[in-house]
């Protein structure tokens, strides 16, 4: 072979030796990106098998938690539905009495037309490759559009940004909203005129009540994703366990009502204002109910027992809807690359200070469940530090490789995943009914902005995890120690 012969030859494999150079510098500096499966829950508290209480059917939720990272000391900064999902969108803490609302995403994002920045983390995601999906409720609306709960869907967008594809399927129920409150007959509490109980265990399938209409069309949608080039995020937002406690019947069969535990402590807390504690409002509200709570009086053990079976039932239903979920993950070859993590948006008195409902900034309704499972982990781990809703903006952006847009209250919680970590700042702030509220690893101060006393509580989880006795005023030198922590997670929105 001649000299010409071999440059002719060069000459011809040099753009395919460019090439594969080039190829192997892009694969070498960006690698494929993690895909998100992020799932949230409605009003569900810590009661899982994975959190020790065996008495839960959880077998999926709990063979997830084998891999991944539980959170057993997550708390939330707002015990109310969209209030609490804008702080773990945005990583923001509540600045104004408007953040502690359900409609903050709509007065902060939807009608926000001079934002600069990302309307929320997966706006960001959005921004730098992700192809975002949108399922069920992951902010406050049921669908994602702007629209209450008696009128027709509208076409605005709670987050216009967020999304690349928003879906859901109402069923016969026809709307998010109906869906939402949704018995199995078809019928809704609105459609009802709130004559309905807040219980149902139907004689459907999955697919009889919402949720599992939503499982079903997430798995049309990763089957979707899974052919796509660019990594995905997908948020599936699932309704149960909130209000009504309706789930078809097979769940109800798992447990023997006779035998579920009550509330551990069920009456008022010693030196505790009842303007700091719920009223049952909500639960009140389904008006076929066979018992109305109130402080004066508690609801029977007998009904309490029929209350905590159909939360325990629902919380059975959507645990079978994320082994669907996972199951297809597995399926499509996506699971080993794919963050999932499962939030729990509040918790929920269970007859807990004779109260059923959220909204209060004690420990039932601010702790919720918290699970990420990172690629490449595959053994459970348990942290019990205190962490924050606000963390999982960081965290996840972290965990995708990027940056952040900007500086929030959060901070990534990396370090406690992979243990490299030395310190933690250990504390978490919750903010409801005109208070302010402070949660280290032993004690829960809280500040009330009212004239009802009193407006100092403290509370020793080392000797009274339940929150029972308001120690404020026998120790008034730990609670001026504590105080300029808590003044720390003070915003104003109080002035």
């Amino acid at each position: 072979m001649n000299f010409k012969t071999n440059v002719k030859l060069l000459l011809l494999l040099l753009p395919i030796l460019l090439s594969s150079c080039g190829n192997n510098k892009q694969e070498e500096h960006n690698p494929q990106k993690p895909n998100v499966l992020f799932i949230s829950i409605d009003d569900l508290r810590p009661e899982l098998g994975c959190y020790g209480k065996d008495y839960i059917h959880s077998p999926n939720i709990d063979q997830l938690a084998k891999e991944s990272t539980v959170f057993t000391k997550h708390f939330v900064q707002i015990p109310t539905c969209g209030a609490s999902r804008y702080a773990m969108l945005t990583g923001m803490l509540p600045t104004t009495r408007k953040h502690l609302g359900n409609n903050a995403a709509v007065q902060f994002i939807s009608n926000d037309t001079t934002r600069q920045l990302p309307e929320t983390f997966i706006h960001h995601l959005k921004n730098n490759g992700y192809h975002t999906v949108g399922i069920g409720k992951i902010s406050h609306s049921a669908d994602g559009y702007v629209y209450g709960y008696e009128e027709p869907v509208s076409e605005q967008r709670e987050l216009p940004e967020s999304w690349s594809d928003l879906a859901f399927d109402a069923g016969k129920w026809g709307t998010g909203w109906n869906a939402f409150f949704a018995y199995s007959n078809g019928e809704n509490r609105q459609s009802m005129k709130r004559q309905v109980k807040p219980y149902e265990n139907g004689d459907v399938a999955d697919d009889g009540y919402p949720d599992g209409l939503t499982a079903n069309l997430a798995l049309k949608k990763l089957k979707e994703v899974a052919g796509q080039d660019q990594p995905f995020f997908m948020g599936v937002g699932f309704f149960k366990p909130h209000l009504p406690f309706n789930a078809p019947q097979k769940y109800w069969d798992l447990y023997d009502e006779s035998s579920l535990p009550l509330a551990p402590f069920d009456t008022i807390p010693t030196n505790v204002n009842k303007a700091s504690l719920n009223n049952s409002g909500e639960f009140n509200s389904y008006q076929l109910g066979e018992e109305k709570a109130s402080f004066e009086k508690k609801v029977s053990d007998d009904y309490a027992r029929k209350l905590r079976h159909g939360y325990f039932a629902s919380i059975s239903y959507v645990d079978a809807q994320i082994g669907k979920l996972m199951a297809e993950l597995k399926r499509l070859e996506l699971y080993d690359n794919t963050i999932v993590v499962l939030w729990g948006d509040h918790g929920w008195n269970l007859g807990d200070y004779a109260s059923w409902g959220k909204h209060t900034i004690f420990e039932r309704s601010l702790n919720s469940a918290f699970i990420i499972k990172a690629p490449g982990e595959s053994k459970a781990k348990s942290v019990e530090k205190i962490v924050s809703t606000v963390d999982f903006y960081p965290t996840l952006v972290e965990l995708c490789g990027l940056k952040m847009p900007h500086e929030t209250d959060g901070e990534s919680l990396v370090s406690l995943l992979d243990g490299s970590g030395e310190s933690w700042k250990d504390r978490s702030y919750g903010y409801y009914r005109n208070g302010i509220t402070l949660r280290t690893d032993r004690y829960r101060l809280t500040k009330y902005f009212r004239e009802a006393s009193p407006q100092i509580e403290l509370y020793d989880h080392e000797v009274d995890p339940n929150e029972t006795n308001n120690i404020a005023e026998e120790n008034p030198d730990l609670v001026a120690q504590l105080m300029p922590v808590l003044e720390q997670g003070n915003t104003g929105l109080y002035k």
